[in-house]
C-alpha cells in the first residue's frame, strides 16, 4: 500500500509551479523530500548522528549528484557508471553548504549528511536552482536542530525583466545571472555574473529573488506542519563557564587590542597573539588546565575577536594598520615566464598570484558532459592553492572544492570580456604563491594581465576586490581589501569584480541578520572605488592587449571552405591533412558549422611560413578559374597528346593543355613547342561540351601567323570512310544463323 503523501505547491507567478512532496521515498532518513518542477525531480535526504563528534566544528557534508539515467543517457567512460562529481556538481554543493552551515547551532557537532540527487531531468529546468530548497525542506521534516528554513533561487534579467529559475535557453539571453540564498528575514548568500551591471541593479535583483524565497520558506513550514512537525532532538551542548570567560577576557582583551593597533605583519601579529595566549595559559594551574580543557583557547579567541572588531568600529583601524578604505600596496609584472603564451604576477600585500595563459585550437576546448547539459568551453580558468602559500605543510588530496569554487568565480569574472571572435581556445591557470586575503581576486587581476600579455584582445580589463563588514547593530564599518583574519571575524565577506563600467561577477556570504539594502549598496559602491584603484595599477603595468601573440606562441588563422571541399582537404584516411601538418609543423583542425554546413578550418602554428603554406593549399583547393581569363601555368608533365600544366597561383590544380592548343601551326610533337618546367600564359575556356573536360589554350593568346589559314570545319554530313553506314548501299540483310547446320 502506498503510504500517505504530503505535498505543498509553490506558485512562481508565471504559470510554473514547484512541488515539495514527502512520505513516499527514503523514510528511514531523518528527513526526505522530492522537489519537482516540470519533469525535473530531486530527491533530498538528510541524516545526522545522534552522538556528538569530538571535533570543534560541524562535520557537515552536502552532496549533489545528477544521475545520467535521469536524462535517459549513459555515463561516459569504460565502466559506464557515475564516479567523482563534476565541477558543476561541486559548485552546487558549495552554494547549498554556504547557506545551511551558519544555521546549525554553533555547539552542534554531530556528523550530518545532506544528499541531493537528480532523479529525473527536464531540459527546460535547471535543477541546481532547486537544490537549496530541497535541502532545507528535508531538514525541516527532521528533528535536527536548525534555526530557520531557507531557500535558494536563480534570478536572471532578460530583456529588462527579472525571471526566477529560468530555463537554460532563457538564461543565455540574460545580462544578470545570480543565485541567491536567504531565509524569510535575511539574505545570506549571493553568487553570480553580470554584463557590467550597476550596484543598484544588483541590489534590485537580490530584492526580487528574496521575495520569491519568502514564499518558498512559508511552503516548507506549511509542509512540516501538515506532515507533523517533530520535536527538535536534544544533544549535549558545549560546556560553558561564564566566570572563566570573564577572567580570560579581562586578561586578553586589552593586550590583543594593543597588538592589533600596531599594524604588524601576519607572522608578527600571529606570534604576538600566540604569546599572549601562552601567558594566559601559564597563569592557570595544572588542575585548572585539566578541568577547563579547550575552553581557554575558545574564550581567548572570542576576546581576541571582540578586541579587533572594536578597534575597527571605534578607531577605524585594522590589523595591519590600514584605514577601512585603504588598499594594500600593489606591484605587478607581465611577461615573467619566457616560454608561456602569456604570464603575469599580481601581488597585493601578502597575497600573490602567478597566472599563465595557453592558446589552442577548438580541439583543446573543455568538454562538459552532464545529464542536464552537454557542451564545451573555449575559455576556462583553473585555480591552484598549494599548502606553501600559507606557510603550511599538509597532504595533497587533489583539487579541493574550494579551488573549484574560487576558479569558477574568477572564470565568470573574466569570460564576458573575451571577444566572441577570439579564434583560440584559451586556458588560464592561476598559481597562488602567497595568501592572506582573497587569492581569488588576485587571480582575476593576474588573469587579466596575463590575457593581455598573451595578445588576447579583451574587450576591457577586469579587476576584483574582497570586501568585509563589521557591525554591532548601531555602528558598522565596510572594509576594503580584507585580510584573511578579517574574513574570519567579520559579518560579511563579499568579492566583487568588474570593469570601469560595471560589475561582471560577485560572491557574498552575509553572516549578519537583517542587513539593510542601504548598507549593501554602500558597501558595493566602496568596493567600486577599490576596484577602480586596483584597475589603475593593472593598466599602469599593461595598458592594452598586445597587437599580436608572442613570437613563440601559436598564431591562429581561421578559414571557411564550402562543405564539398572538406573531404578533399582531409584526403583518403586523413592522408592530405596529415601530410600538411607534418610538412608545415602546423596543427589543422576542421569542424563543420552546424548552421551553414561550411567547413571551419583552424590553422595553429608558430611559423608563419608554415601557416602560409597551409593557406596556399586551401586557396589551391578552392581555386576556380574564370572563363575568358588568362592564367600563368607551369608544365609539370609531358604526354604524347599534350602537356599537363599547373596554375602557378593555385599549386596542385592541374589541367591538360592539348597538343592542338599549343600553337596555331600544326604541332607534331609536344616538345617542339614546350618542355618540362616551362612557364607561360594560357586562356581558360571552361568545360568543353564534347569532352566534358576543362579546356585551356596557349595559342588563343598568341597572334595568328601571317598568312595562316585555318583548316575548314569538318562536314559531319560527308562520309568519312568506307565504314560509314552511308556507304553500305543496298546490302542484303544478314540471314539468321542456323545452329543446326
Amino acid at each position: 500500500m502506498i503510504p500517505k503523501v504530503h505535498t505543498q505547491i509553490i506558485e512562481l507567478g508565471d504559470g510554473r509551479t514547484i512541488s515539495i512532496e514527502t512520505g513516499k521515498l527514503a523514510k528511514q532518513a531523518h528527513g526526505s523530500v522530492v522537489v519537482q518542477m516540470g519533469k525535473a525531480m530531486l530527491l533530498c535526504t538528510v541524516v545526522s548522528n545522534y552522538k556528538q563528534s569530538d571535533l570543534d566544528f560541524l562535520p557537515l557534508t552536502v552532496d549533489y549528484r545528477e544521475k545520467f539515467a535521469a536524462a535517459g543517457r549513459y555515463p561516459g567512460g569504460f565502466f559506464k557508471r557515475e564516479a567523482r562529481p563534476t565541477d558543476a556538481e561541486v559548485l552546487t554543493m558549495r552554494l547549498v553548504d554556504r547557506v545551511l552551515r551558519p544555521l546549525f547551532p554553533k555547539d552542534y557537532h554531530a556528523e550530518t549528511q545532506v544528499m541531493i540527487q537528480l532523479m529525473s531531468a527536464d531540459e527546460d529546468v535547471m535543477a541546481d536552482s532547486l537544490a537549496g530548497l530541497a535541502a532545507s525542506a528535508a531538514i525541516q521534516l527532521s528533528d535536527i536542530p536548525f534555526e530557520t528554513p531557507i531557500s535558494e533561487v536563480r534570478v536572471a534579467r532578460v530583456n529588462g525583466e527579472f525571471v526566477i529559475n529560468p530555463s537554460r535557453t532563457l538564461l543565455e539571453q540574460a545580462d544578470i545571472d545570480m543565485t541567491i540564498g536567504a531565509s524569510a528575514d535575511s539574505v545570506m548568500m549571493v553568487e553570480g555574473e553580470m554584463d557590467e551591471c550597476s550596484e543598484e541593479e544588483m541590489a534590485e535583483a537580490i530584492k526580487f529573488a528574496h521575495e520569491a524565497i519568502k514564499i518558498q520558506c512559508a511552503a516548507q513550514v506549511a509542509l512540516a506542519e501538515a506532515f507533523g512537525k517533530k520535536e527538535t532532538r536534544e544533544y549535549a551542548p558545549e560546556e560553558e563557564n561564564e566566570e572563566l570567560a570573564a577572567r580570560i577576557h579581562e586578561a586578553a582583551y586589552q593586550k590583543c587590542y594593543d597588538i592589533a593597533k600596531k599594524g604588524t605583519s601576519k607572522v608578527e601579529r600571529t606570534n604576538a597573539f600566540a604569546a599572549v595566549k601562552e601567558e594566559i595559559i601559564a597563569s592557570f594551574t595544572e588542575e585548572e588546565i585539566a578541568e577547563f580543557g579547550g575552553l581557554v583557547g575558545k574564550y581567548f579567541n572570542k576576546a581576541n575577536k571582540t578586541a579587533v572588531r572594536e578597534l575597527t568600529l571605534s578607531e577605524g583601524l585594522r590589523l595591519d594598520g590600514r584605514k577601512t578604505t585603504e588598499i594594500r600596496p600593489i606591484w605587478c609584472e607581465v611577461d615573467y615566464l619566457p616560454s608561456t603564451h602569456g604570464s603575469a604576477i599580481f601581488t597585493r600585500g601578502e597575497t600573490q598570484a602567478l597566472a599563465t595563459v595557453t592558446l589552442g585550437t577548438s580541439r583543446e576546448a573543455n568538454q562538459i558532459d552532464m545529464p542536464t547539459y552537454q557542451g564545451e568551453e573555449t575559455f576556462y580558468l583553473h585555480y591552484n592553492f598549494p599548502p606553501f602559500c600559507t606557510g603550511e605543510a599538509r597532504p595533497l588530496r587533489g583539487t579541493s572544492r574550494r579551488e573549484v569554487g574560487h576558479g569558477n568565480l574568477a572564470q565568470r569574472a573574466l569570460k564576458g570580456m573575451i571577444p566572441d571572435n577570439c579564434p583560440y581556445t584559451v586556458r588560464v591557470v592561476s598559481e597562488v604563491l602567497e595568501s592572506n586575503g582573497s587569492s581569488s581576486m588576485a587571480t582575476v587581476c593576474a588573469g587579466t594581465m596575463a590575457l593581455m600579455d598573451a595578445g588576447v584582445q579583451m574587450k576591457k580589463p577586469v579587476s576584483g576586490i574582497a570586501m568585509g563588514l563589521i557591525s554591532d547593530g548601531d555602528r558598522y564599518a565596510v572594509l576594503s581589501d580584507i585580510l584573511g583574519d578579517e574574513d574570519h571575524l567579520g559579518d560579511m565577506d563579499f568579492k566583487v569584480t568588474g570593469t570601469a563600467d560595471g560589475i561582471t561577477a560577485c560572491q557574498m556570504d552575509i553572516k549578519v541578520k537583517g542587513l539593510s539594502y542601504e548598507i549593501l549598496v554602500s558597501a558595493l559602491k566602496q568596493a567600486r572605488d577599490g576596484r577602480l584603484h586596483i584597475l589603475g595599477k593593472l593598466t599602469d603595468t599593461i595598458a592594452q592587449p598586445g597587437e599580436e601573440v608572442k613570437a613563440h606562441a601559436p598564431k591562429m588563422i581561421t578559414r571557411r571552405i564550402p562543405n564539398e571541399f572538406i573531404g578533399a582537404l582531409i584526403g583518403p584516411g586523413g592522408k592530405v591533412i596529415q601530410e600538411m601538418q607534418k610538412e608545415t609543423g602546423c596543427t589543422i583542425v576542421i569542424n563543420e558549422d552546424p548552421v551553414t554546413e561550411e567547413g571551419i578550418v583552424e590553422i595553429l602554428g608558430t611559423d608563419q611560413t608554415g601557416i602560409d603554406s597551409v593557406l596556399a593549399k586551401i586557396d589551391s583547393l578552392l581555386f576556380k578559374p574564370q572563363v575568358g581569363s588568362v592564367y600563368e601555368v607551369k608544365v609539370i608533365k609531358m604526354l604524347d597528346f599534350g602537356a599537363v600544366v599547373e596554375y602557378l597561383e593555385a599549386p596542385g590544380n592541374e589541367v591538360l593543355l592539348h597538343i592542338s592548343e599549343l600553337a596555331w601551326e600544326r604541332t607534331d610533337n609536344v616538345t617542339d613547342v614546350v618542355n618540362m618546367g616551362d612557364v607561360f600564359d594560357v586562356k581558360y575556356f571552361g568545360r568543353d561540351p564534347k569532352t566534358r573536360k576543362e579546356k585551356v589554350s596557349r595559342k588563343a593568346i598568341l597572334p595568328k601567323p601571317e598568312g595562316f589559314v585555318a583548316r575548314p570545319p569538318r562536314d559531319n554530313n560527308k562520309p568519312r570512310d568506307n565504314r560509314s553506314r552511308d556507304n553500305r548501299g543496298d546490302r542484303k540483310p544478314r540471314q539468321p544463323r542456323n545452329d543446326k547446320e
